[in-house]
């Protein structure tokens, strides 16, 4: 039995670049998140997931503080404009061979030539050199749809026209789709731009799996050149299989395999190759005959001394650093834990999670017999003790507490007892407007929703808002055995509508209307508070059998009335501001909220036709209080109380109705601020707050075991 590894499987440059570029940040702690998954290779994801790196689907989800990194497959140039907009910490890690198809196509743009573009229009690559084209570009995935195009959009043979190719187009489809190009484009300008790398791997996958009987394939399935690679081989060898990891593997089918070809698509990291290949080997060894005349005893004793991967033994911590913990499990080889397979918690040290003495349980992850070291795990045997736990209490109705690890998509993880629990963004706080970001690093009580297993995956889903909603149940009871009108309380605005503001008193929601928000008047609840403030009100009514609440929040003191009463006395001089100018007088600001009425006859010491012809608004003149009506709210001024006596017969005082001086109707402004009628109880919730509940969203949280 043989095995054929192809040379040019696994990595090629451009994926290998910038998967150094995400480690080599995050090694100097720097916060990172790359712009879509760095590779199509979940494993490899989900690893730079654990270690802080956040895959984005867009650039505005990039927090402020966090290093946005491009993937090998390149972006728009709307893109890159919109990352340098918002500001953000950028680093390229586009692939130089696509960079090269980016340059081209804005040549072509920039010289209004055609671009027809050969790949998968929803490729992450194709897409990023559709962003760099300014003119007419177009693509086609096979010789069929180049020909389709063709007859739709019909260029003339003597017209320019370039054509270039994704850098993992397929080589047998593109010498096709090249003699179509010639035929109808004589001035076609073609590029060859599939990546020589890919090219080199297609190739050799067509004559390894031509020469065997079993063709593996190793790669992510959602990858694009892992997908032709697959196509290939299976045209050449009828049992080919696309495996993502060494656990789909067939292990009858190896060990009936006499000669057994592997390759590995371009985003399938080294380690995955070599543990398939590892499986391989074993099962090959295991369908050998023993040879009879080696000693029973000999190889038990040979078993005995061996640390098979996936056992669990116990060792003895020696020392701890920041990246690993050295630890002695009895044996020859060294031991040492991964930083990151201590505990499933990112933000713990590992000095605050072992120390030096502890005997621990632990899994071996794999033994390296030329370095002489084995890889352990302590986080995996902690989350497989966690989960028997976890199973049982799933059943119950029990509040647990766990750390907030991270924000993903969807929801949070919240880590228990070294389990994640995936907490969907609909349960994760009290109100959608609430953040997640916040919950970062909190402690938080949840209560379980499912815990159940699949295999080897695991789905552990939880909620924190059915305990916030427990305990807001008995806050609001708590509220009403004490509650009652004029008792002060200190709540949060939680949300603003153009009639008042809503606040949380504490599990219950009053509504402080737009007239008592403010002495003043004002055209919207926002010009006093925003949502988030803390404020100081009062009750003053409550619907017994609605139980809405109608909350005050101005402050008597600050009543602009009882400052006059208190500061401003009839026969006081003010500076009076001119606010409003009408037939029969102007009105005038004496304090804030306060306007008073200077009577036409009051302006001067002569006769005036208009009061426009001595008064402009905006101007401010010494005026005289000389009437004070404290329960109409009416305050009269005079200028021409202030003026020396003129000789010439005083101007008489024509009779005015007194509805003509409380009258807004004709004034710019009213002459003073005649308070609104006292505010109904609006129908505002009190049990919970205006945003309507959100579903339980079906987000897997699955965790390998």
């Amino acid at each position: 039995m043989s095995i054929n590894v192809a040379k040019t499987a696994g990595f090629c440059f451009g994926v290998n670049r910038a998967v150094d570029i995400v480690y080599d940040l995050l090694d100097k702690g720097r916060k990172v998140c790359t712009l879509g998954p760095i590779i199509h290779n979940m494993e490899m994801v989900s690893e730079l997931e654990e270690r802080g790196c956040k895959a984005v689907d867009n650039v505005s989800d990039c927090p402020k503080d966090t290093t946005i990194v491009i993937r090998s497959h390149g972006v728009a140039m709307s893109v890159m404009d919109e990352i340098q907009s918002l500001g953000l910490s950028c680093v390229d890690a586009t692939c130089p061979f696509v960079k090269k198809i980016h340059n081209i196509v804005r040549e072509a743009g920039a010289e209004n030539i055609p671009v027809l573009i050969a790949g998968n229009k929803d490729h992450p690559e194709v897409r990023g050199i559709v962003g760099h084209c300014s003119g007419e570009c177009y693509t086609f995935n096979s010789n069929e749809e180049l020909l389709g195009l063709v007859d739709k959009i019909p260029i003339e043979k003597n017209n320019d026209v370039y054509i270039v190719a994704q850098t993992t187009f397929s080589k047998k489809e593109w010498k096709k789709c090249l003699k179509t190009a010639k035929k109808v484009y004589t001035n076609a300008k073609i590029f060859d731009t599939i990546c020589k790398a890919t090219s080199e791997r297609q190739e050799e996958a067509d004559l390894i799996s031509g020469n065997s009987d079993l063709m593996i394939v190793i790669g992510d399935r959602h990858s694009s050149n892992t997908a032709k690679l697959y196509d290939i081989c299976k045209g050449r060898c009828a049992e080919t299989y696309l495996i993502e990891t060494a656990k789909e593997l067939d292990k009858d089918l190896v060990s009936k395999s006499r000669s057994i070809g592997v390759t590995a698509g371009a985003s399938t990291p080294a380690r995955i190759i070599k543990e398939v290949l590892d499986t391989m080997s074993e099962e090959i060894k295991s369908s050998e005959t023993v040879n009879e005349t080696e000693s029973f005893e000999a190889m038990l004793e040979e078993s005995l001394k061996n640390l098979n991967t996936n056992e669990r033994v116990k060792g003895v911590v020696v020392s701890i650093a920041p990246n690993e913990v050295i630890v002695d499990v009895g044996r020859k080889q060294s031991g040492f834990i991964p930083a990151d397979e201590l505990s499933n918690d990112p933000t713990a040290k590992p000095e605050d999670i072992v120390k030096v003495g502890d005997e621990v349980e632990l899994l071996i992850m794999k033994t390296n017999d030329v370095e002489g070291t084995i890889m352990l795990s302590k986080r995996r045997v902690d989350a497989q003790k966690g989960w028997e736990e976890l199973k049982e209490l799933a059943e119950s109705d029990t509040v647990l507490t766990g750390k907030v690890a991270s924000v993903v998509k969807g929801g949070v993880i919240v880590i228990y007892n070294d389990n994640r629990v995936f907490i969907p963004a609909s349960q994760a706080t009290a109100s959608r407007e609430d953040s997640l970001e916040d919950l970062v690093g909190q402690e938080v009580q949840f209560k379980l929703l499912e815990a159940s297993q699949k295999g080897r995956m695991r789905r552990i889903v939880g909620s924190i808002r059915a305990v916030l909603r427990e305990q807001r149940a008995a806050q609001r009871a708590a509220f009403w055995e004490t509650c009652e009108v004029g008792k002060h309380y200190k709540g949060v605005v939680k949300s603003i509508t153009s009639y008042g503001a809503f606040v949380d008193l504490g599990g219950v929601f009053g509504m402080i209307h737009i007239s008592e928000l403010s002495w003043t008047h004002i055209k919207n609840p926002s010009e006093v508070v925003s949502i988030g403030d803390e404020v100081d009100v009062y009750i003053k009514d409550i619907n017994e059998e609605t139980k809405k609440i109608s909350l005050g929040y101005k402050d008597p003191d600050a009543n602009p009335w009882e400052i006059l009463r208190r500061d401003f006395p009839v026969d006081t001089v003010v500076d009076a501001t001119i606010v409003g100018i009408t037939t029969f007088g102007a009105f005038a600001n004496v304090i804030p909220g306060i306007d008073g009425l200077i009577h036409i006859s009051q302006i001067a010491n002569k006769r005036i036709d208009k009061p426009e012809d001595i008064l402009t608004v905006g101007e401010t003149v010494k005026a005289k209080i000389i009437a004070i009506d404290f329960d109409k709210k009416r305050v009269s001024l005079s200028i021409r109380a202030l003026l020396p006596v003129d000789e010439a017969p005083a101007q008489a005082e024509p009779e005015v109705e007194e509805e003509v001086v409380a009258s807004t109707e004709d004034a710019v402004v009213a002459s003073t601020e005649t308070p609104a009628e006292e505010a109904p109880v609006v129908e505002a919730p009190a049990e919970e707050a205006p945003a309507e509940e959100a579903p339980v969203e079906e987000a897997p949280a699955e965790t390998e075991e």
